[in-house]
């Protein structure tokens, strides 16, 4: 009967050898903590580098919204200004912002008013205006080179014609 003795893990009353089952409910191995450890580290890992990849998109399209904005206010004020005239402008507009204007002439003819009765023939020309606002060529990334990222605006002006 040596080899019979009760097991304390058992109910009472069963009488035998400590089984595998109850050896592995009184808790988990170092190996299977370990790799559940492991495990665990790669999912965070994953998660916060997709968190991260998340708030790089979300600033690039605000840097985005916001370069639309000073295009749109740049080619207002460059149609609707002054007399348009042919030529390249550019400068800096502040926050890491640059802009460039560009006004060609495309066509230019002699207008009057419809009808008939055509007395008085004003000459007009016909602009295509382009405004670009860009950003990112040196902000500290990339060895301090970043991609340069812009918005262009395109449009075109009827004007009069400069002498």
């Amino acid at each position: 009967m040596d080899r019979e003795r009760r097991d304390a893990s058992g109910p009472p009353g069963e009488v035998g050898f400590a089984s595998s089952d109850h050896a592995r409910a009184r808790g988990f191995t170092l190996l299977e903590v370990l790799i559940a450890f492991v495990i665990s580290a790669l999912a965070l890992g994953v998660i916060f580098r997709s968190a991260a990849s998340s708030l790089a998109s979300v600033d690039a399209a605000a840097r985005y919204e916001e370069a639309l904005g000073r295009a749109q206010s740049r080619l207002t004020l460059t149609v609707h200004g002054s007399a348009l005239t042919p030529g390249d402008q550019q400068g800096d507009d502040g926050g890491g912002y640059r802009w460039r204007v560009r006004i060609t002439q495309v066509a230019s003819t002699a207008a009057g008013p419809p009808g008939p009765h055509q007395v008085v023939r004003v000459p007009v020309t016909l602009y295509a205006v382009s405004v670009w606002v860009w950003w990112g060529e040196e902000d500290g990334t990339r060895g301090g080179m970043a991609r340069r990222r812009e918005v262009r605006l395109d449009t075109q002006h009827v004007g009069p014609t400069l002498p």
